[in-house]
């Protein structure tokens, strides 16, 4: 039932760090009604709505993380003499608030406590008109990604500059609506900074994709983004690091491991400087991204394991070292899925460089603002080391470039758990490294980082600690809300037991972007990613005729979707 009237609804009556509990005073019987404030209705008790603790001056904004109910016995006078009195009961309503900040005299908010409220405080509900000015800061940035679900007529809108540059994370459970807000993200990102330049790691086709029918369908309108698959970018194997290489070619678990990575250092740095012996004043290093034969790689360590002396009674130092590796690394080159990593068309030449990084931070003409590299059709296992291998790219551009702070770039990582892994000492040591100095560094340089992951515990922690900003869907997983309430900031980790309980498409937004922890829901993107859920039950229901096997038998092997 609608109330109208005053703002009050309860007081503290008990005060910890980082949370402070709450008695409601409206309504014995009803003690979570629905107000009237300023002519909009609020909802008392809803998790994630924002309340004001005032006390002498103080002014605390919370939001609730929690709302209960105690049915109560109370002595109530019976109004005829004052000894007169009986027991019956009542509800009392609870609810633990997460204190975030504190207004001051002129209405400036500022993140943290200094004056903590005491028990006998009184708690108000927080008027629309007060809610929409601490967002008022952001609004003439025009960066709105949604609403708040207590109060649909507030945008909540963020600053995109502290967004991107101090680097973002996305994380949620599989179908809480990731793909969704990054839609919707991007969107509004291109439609408001008509020069952005964004790179987005695509593993599974969600954003840009071909129907049955062969239409090619995107998450963005078709004049803001240009699709480029991995395999036909071409990222040779020429442009990667010695650790990187060290990832693709070499087994950890082999008990030669130690004895290939050392050749291979070796032979790396003398293949590179044999290569480009032409390059005047230029002094190759083991990592410079200049071109090497491959092959001639291989038979370096071929003609290792094959070396005998004295008319072969002596058999050299690494004779038989290398039989696994070249078994394995042949069995790569002879495998017509890996040639645009082993056999590339384009990219056969050091002068080819400057080219590749044309096409994919958006210079060729007519010039994008959304590069998608498509990783679908790439084998699984080197599907880690080039989609971390665009990343370094990225990021080298803009360090070597002079006008870097002109022209900022946005990496976003789907699945980033995938090739940006917590634990050291994994397959993918040197592609974790180089993503983590992306985070580490590359704010200094233009390069901003969205990771964008459904499992936040196997994603590299060092990669999270670097991120100044956190939008968190529904996540469930203990381990997960774990992992997450010791990366974000103090006070707010308390509000990370409200993940589990969020709709498709809401999220808790928390770091430097928002002047305070917001739990909104996301507009819908337009038109939206092929991410959606598949509908079992009506095509279970429905059936279909027939299916074209052999299209689905000719696709697989030319690995073509």
């Amino acid at each position: 039932m609608a109330k109208s009237g005053k703002t009050l609804i309860g007081k503290i009556i008990e005060v910890q760090e980082g949370q402070m509990k709450v008695m409601l005073t409206l309504d014995d019987t009803e003690p979570f009604s629905v107000i009237q404030v300023d002519g909009k209705r609020v909802h008392i008790g809803r998790i994630g709505s924002y309340v004001m603790v005032r006390q002498t001056g103080v002014q605390v904004v919370a939001m609730v993380a929690r709302a209960s109910q105690e049915e109560q016995s109370v002595r109530v006078s019976l109004g005829l003499k004052a000894t007169e009195t009986v027991r019956r009961q009542v509800n009392k309503g609870f609810l633990s608030i997460v204190p975030l900040g504190e207004l001051d005299e002129d209405g400036h908010f500022s993140r943290g406590i200094v004056n903590y409220p005491t028990p006998g405080a009184t708690v108000h509900v927080v008027r629309p008109s007060e809610i929409d000015a601490l967002f008022e800061m952001h609004r003439s940035m025009d960066f709105c990604l949604g609403y708040l679900p207590s109060l649909p007529s507030v945008d909540v809108c963020l600053d995109p500059s502290q967004l991107f540059s101090r680097h973002l994370a996305i994380l949620g459970q599989s179908g809480s609506g990731k793909s969704w807000g990054v839609a919707s993200m991007l969107q509004r990102a291109v439609e408001i900074m008509p020069n952005a330049h964004i790179i987005l790691l695509d593993l599974h086709g969600e954003y840009v994709w071909t129907d049955p029918d062969g239409q090619r369908h995107a998450a963005f309108p078709e004049e803001t983004y240009r699709a480029l698959d991995a395999r036909e970018l071409e990222i040779p194997y020429w442009l990667l690091t010695y650790a990187e290489l060290v990832d693709l070619l070499i087994d950890r678990g082999d008990e030669n491991a130690p004895t290939h990575v050392a050749f291979l250092r070796e032979v790396l740095l003398n293949l590179r400087k044999k290569s480009n012996s032409g390059m005047k004043g230029v002094a190759i290093s083991i990592d410079s991204p200049v071109y090497f034969s491959m092959d001639d790689l291989f038979q370096q360590f071929r003609l290792a394991n094959e070396q005998v002396t004295n008319f072969g009674k002596v058999r050299g130092p690494l004779y038989g070292q290398f039989d696994e590796f070249l078994i394995k690394l042949q069995a790569r080159l002879n495998d017509v899925r890996y040639d645009f990593l082993f056999r590339p068309k384009l990219r056969d030449s050091s002068e080819t460089l400057a080219d590749l990084l044309r096409d994919f931070v958006g210079l060729q003409k007519p010039e994008r603002q959304i590069t998608v590299i498509d990783f679908s059709g790439v084998p699984f296992d080197v599907r880690p080391t080039v989609s971390a291998q665009v990343g370094r790219l990225a990021f080298e551009f803009n360090y070597w470039n002079p006008r870097s702070r002109e022209f900022p770039i946005l990496l976003v990582c789907e699945e980033a758990h995938a090739y940006i892994p917590r634990a050291s000492g994994t397959e993918y040591e040197g592609t974790r490294r180089s993503m983590e100095r992306i985070a580490k560094e590359g704010r200094k340089y233009g390069v901003g980082l969205a990771v964008v992951s459904q499992r936040p515990h196997e994603l590299s922690e060092t990669v999270l600690a670097q991120c100044g900003n956190f939008i968190c869907l529904r996540v469930t997983n203990p381990d997960d809300q774990k992992y997450i309430r010791d990366l974000v900031p103090g006070a707010e980790a308390s509000l990370v037991t409200t993940l589990s309980s969020m709709g498709r498409g809401e999220a808790m937004a928390m770091g430097d972007a928002v002047p305070v922890p917001t739990r909104f829901q996301f507009y819908p993107p337009d038109p939206i990613p092929n991410s959606t859920d598949i509908d079992f039950y009506d095509h279970w229901k429905k059936g279909t005729d027939d299916l074209d096997v052999d299209a689905i038998v000719d696709s697989w092997r030319r690995q073509r979707r």
